[in-house]
């Protein structure tokens, strides 16, 4: 078995990226929502490509609010989502990570997801009823 190696630039981000939504949009739960919401998932697939190569390596590519993006998100879908939604998502994430990298940006890759997780479930819930 080969060492893995960890994740050192945009081809290795955009790979950890698409393997991830491909399990995502098959996931059983997960699935269906993403699915819904997200019409042009070439166009989500490279602006969140852009913003895992900035949070890994501060390249300042994506431009987007993402705590707005979710409170959309958790608006589309009658404020349904529950932190099980985001520990589902933060599960596979790693995973996939596990699957796929070692190293300390992978590391690195774990911990601002599930630190993002938590802020962007508190924001969204923060935001509902007003």
């Amino acid at each position: 078995m080969s060492k893995k190696q960890d994740i050192q630039d945009r081809s290795d981000v955009k790979l950890l990226v698409h393997t991830f939504y491909d399990k995502i949009r098959v996931h059983e739960i997960l699935g269906p929502i993403f699915n819904t919401i997200i019409t042009d998932w070439d166009t989500h697939l490279n602006l969140l490509t852009d913003f895992w190569e900035t949070q890994l390596f501060l390249k300042r590519k994506y431009h987007g609010n993402p705590v707005k993006a979710h409170q959309e998100v958790d608006a589309k879908t009658n404020v349904t989502i529950t932190s099980e939604h985001f520990g589902l998502w933060l599960n596979t994430w790693y995973a996939t990570i596990d699957d796929l990298f070692d190293g300390e940006t992978a590391w690195i890759a774990k911990n601002r997801a599930q630190k993002m997780s938590t802020m962007l479930f508190l924001k969204m819930f923060e935001s509902r009823g007003k």
